[in-house]
């Protein structure tokens, strides 16, 4: 529910919003209208007189070359694509030496386009040639616009100019002298990078000759002398693979030789020398054993047969014992063998592991000196590298210095226009139009900002509290609208003034007020003029009515009225030299009657007080059945507030749009204050199309209600 509310709420806030604009553009339509015709003559004027510039444009396709000194062509390609290179490009183009040249290119310090704003200033006559043609450049850069085209390598190079034959001119020379100052730059660069390219390519190749020969002399110096094998591999590293497999063959026989001497030693310690191995295996020793064993067999027969001493019997133990002699020789032999097989091993596993060790002591010493050679070995190659690049590189700068490198091509040369590009006078005469209705909006809502005065029914109801009786509409200043009344009683002015008397006297009540005072809070709001009509309105319904006018300062009921005579007015009867009847003379309309004022009165007296005029007023009232007031202003004057509390009800006029909030609010304030009977507020001088402020009932809607009938 809330939220439906708060739409509710927003919806009437902006259709309020919308009608007040309607309505005061209703109502202030023809100042709208004359501001914003007066500012669109003078914006169309002032488009008609501006004078005509040509545009001419010429493209330049932009090929920024690669560094000399870079090898990444990669890198270069994406520097190339940067959005920092073309705008540097772009700065290039627009800059002053660029500006400068131009200017003496085309010999431009005398041309009047560029030279009337110079020669006009006070240091036209000190300028030299430099200051002149800098000056010049300066005006060519204020009507020169340089631009990349979207996201490619063309350039754009617009000139604007008063003559298009000069405008295209222009352009092209700036393209032209930026592709001359280019080239020229560049060639100039590349011939001096070309003689630095020289000095260092001799300097490299110096240090590259020096460090080849520092390779060869530390070489030859650590015998660091490498075979014609495998690459990387010296004598000493040959000979260690070979040493080391002899070495560990000899020192794996050594080992068996000592094995075997060993054993046998453990054997002979163990049963005699004829347990060792090697004797039962000696084939001497064998046939030796056999030998002794036919010696035993004989000496068994020898013996049985002769007896032991029997010499034949020690010719037989003889040879027994020269058999076991060499048994036991042959078998030392066979021991002696292990131990010089042992020792001989040992002897040369001794030797070869010298040997081995000679060349590992070598070949660390070999190693640490390759360590130094190849660090020699690597600054010569990185020199020599460094030598090649540099080589290249000189041949391209080389190349850059004949010029066989473009580096930027004009596309498009620019054309004389046929059509000026400035100024676009449909656009500019468009932005008039929006630029006056602006200013003929603004104009009419400042002036809105600036009324004080009330507008509404709702201004009226809320700040003063009391209702509005009636709106009368304003009437052109060549009438008058009390005799409009007269003349079209079926008018819009006519009917507001009957709607004022139903307001008043009311539609069904039993004794309606004698009495009506008409007043103002400040003068000049219509309150004579509506008292007038008011009077004529009620008398044409069958009234008997008498018109009082009690505002004797001003006294300007006598110039309204067209049958006005000579007669005494309220002033004299006050003041007792004439009677009522004397002051009365009779209207304009049958049943209405004025008691007019001769001419101004002015005193510092109480004419008002002092009991005459209720005597006055009671004598009336028998005579008439309603008296209409005019009072006088009651901001600024005491008479007014006398006689408000002498009428039965008081009307307060209120003049639409103009009458200030506080001054009607302290008119009221006083008639309450005083005892008087305020009935409402009259609004004046309405203007007939503020339908949203209260005067609904002069709308267009109702205009077949108040059209006279032929």
């Amino acid at each position: 529910m809330e939220i439906v509310h708060t739409s509710d709420a927003q919806d009437g806030r902006f259709s309020d919003l919308v009608a007040m604009v309607t309505d005061t553009l209703r109502r202030r339509w023809l100042t709208m209208a004359i501001v914003s015709a007066v500012i669109f003559a003078l914006g169309v004027a002032g488009v008609l007189m501006l004078t005509p510039q040509y545009s001419a444009t010429a493209q330049i396709r932009i090929d920024p070359s690669q560094n000399p000194l870079s090898r990444n062509t990669q890198q270069e390609t994406q520097q190339s694509l940067s959005a920092e290179a073309i705008e540097t490009e772009v700065a290039v183009l627009s800059s002053l030496d660029l500006a400068r040249a131009v200017v003496r290119r085309l010999r431009l310090t005398s041309d009047p386009e560029f030279t009337e704003v110079i020669d006009r200033s006070a240091e036209a006559a000190t300028m030299s040639t430099a200051d002149r043609e800098t000056a010049i450049a300066r005006e060519l850069l204020q009507n020169l616009s340089v631009g990349r085209e979207k996201l490619s390598y063309i350039l754009g190079v617009t000139f604007r100019s008063e003559d298009p034959e000069k405008a295209a001119l222009i352009a092209n020379a700036f393209a032209e002298t930026y592709l001359s100052t280019k080239t020229g730059s560049r060639v100039g660069t590349a011939e001096r990078q070309v003689e630095w390219f020289n000095q260092r390519l001799a300097a490299l190749g110096e240090e590259v000759r020096a460090a080849d020969a520092a390779l060869a002399q530390y070489r030859a110096r650590a015998g660091l002398t490498q075979s014609g094998g495998a690459a990387g591999t010296t004598i000493v590293d040959q000979q260690v693979g070979p040493l080391s497999s002899q070495l560990a063959t000899a020192e794996s026989e050594a080992a068996a030789a000592r094995a075997s001497l060993n054993a046998a030693r453990n054997q002979i310690a163990r049963g005699g020398i004829d347990s060792v191995s090697e004797v039962r295996m000696s084939n001497v020793i064998a046939d030796l054993r056999r030998q002794r064993a036919d010696i035993l067999r004989n000496m068994g027969e020898v013996q049985a047969r002769y007896g032991e001493r029997h010499p034949e019997s020690v010719r037989v133990r003889d040879q027994l014992a020269a058999v076991d002699q060499q048994i036991e020789d042959e078998a030392r032999r066979v021991i002696g063998s292990l131990e010089a097989n042992a020792t001989a091993a040992d002897a040369r596993a001794a030797s070869l592991r010298g040997s081995m060790n000679r060349l590992e002591g070598e070949q660390a010493q070999n190693t640490r000196n390759a360590v130094i050679a190849e660090s020699l070995q690597r600054e010569a190659e990185a020199k020599r590298a460094a030598y090649d690049r540099l080589a290249a590189a000189s041949l391209e700068s080389t190349q850059v210095a004949q010029d066989q490198i473009s580096q930027a091509v004009i596309v498009s040369r620019a054309e004389p226009p046929l059509s000026p590009s400035f100024p676009n006078k449909p656009l500019f005469i468009a932005l008039a139009l929006v630029v006056a209705l602006a200013a003929g909006a603004g104009t009419i809502a400042v002036q809105e900002m600036l009324v004080t005065g009330l507008r509404s029914v709702e201004d009226v109801e809320t700040q003063l509290g009391i209702p509005v009786l009636a709106a009368i509409p304003k009437v052109g200043r060549s009438k008058n609208p009390a005799d409009l009344l007269l003349e079209k009683p079926t008018s819009m002015y006519a009917e507001s003034l009957r709607i004022a008397r139903a307001s008043i006297l009311g539609v069904r009540t039993a004794r309606p007020p004698q009495v009506i005072a008409l007043t103002s809070a400040l003068p000049s709001e219509g309150k004579t003029t509506t008292a007038l009509s008011f009077a004529r309105t009620l008398a044409t319904n069958n009234a008997r009515t008498l018109l009082l006018e009690c505002d004797v300062r001003r006294a300007a009921l006598r110039p309204l009225v067209s049958n006005a005579m000579d007669k005494p007015g309220i002033v004299e009867v006050l003041h007792g030299e004439a009677s009522v009847a004397e002051a009365i003379q009779s209207g304009d309309v049958p049943g209405l009657d004025h008691m007019l004022v001769r001419e101004q009165y002015f005193s510092s007296g109480d004419l008002f007080g002092g009991g005459a005029m209720e005597k006055v007023l009671a004598e009336l009232r028998s005579q008439y059945d309603l008296i209409v007031l005019d009072l006088p202003p009651l901001v600024g004057l005491a008479d007014g507030r006398f006689l408000a509390v002498l009428a039965d009800v008081t009307a307060l006029i209120i003049k639409w749009d103009a009458t200030p909030a506080q001054a009607a609010a302290s008119a009221l304030g006083w008639l309450k204050a005083d005892g008087a009977n305020p009935v409402g507020a009259i609004y004046t001088m309405v203007d007939s199309s503020a339908e949203a402020i209260g005067g609904l009932y002069y709308s267009k809607k109702y205009s077949g209600y108040y059209t006279q009938a032929a």
